[in-house]
């Protein structure tokens, strides 16, 4: 249950933070209330999530698969750039993600 509440705060966050993109620094009007909402959903299910999860482990799920997701839509719909330090990072992200996975609850 907790983690799939989180697999639902990453989805609302990674199009909050698209649609942020959109907004034109919240000048427009759908972009920025998907923006709102959307984020609001994401904390919401990350409380929820919190009471079943670790807070590190499921932050550290949280931000980087964002991060991750945001990064990669960046690069394959919106014409941003990707060069081999920008993967670098994004591998080291995700392999903290799972070392951090790997110390499980004790």
């Amino acid at each position: 249950m907790g983690y799939g509440l989180l697999a639902g705060a990453i989805a609302a966050e990674i199009a909050a933070t698209t649609s942020m993109k959109y907004s034109e620094g919240f000048t427009r009007l759908g972009p920025s209330l998907i923006t709102g909402a959307g984020y609001l959903l994401a904390f919401a299910l990350l409380a929820r999530a919190l009471k079943t999860l670790e807070i590190g482990t499921a932050y550290a799920i949280w931000s980087g698969i964002g991060t991750a997701a945001v990064a990669a839509i960046g690069a394959l719909f919106l014409g941003e750039s990707m060069n081999l330090a920008k993967i670098t990072g994004l591998v080291l992200i995700i392999a903290g993600v799972a070392v951090l996975n790997l110390g499980g609850a004790h």
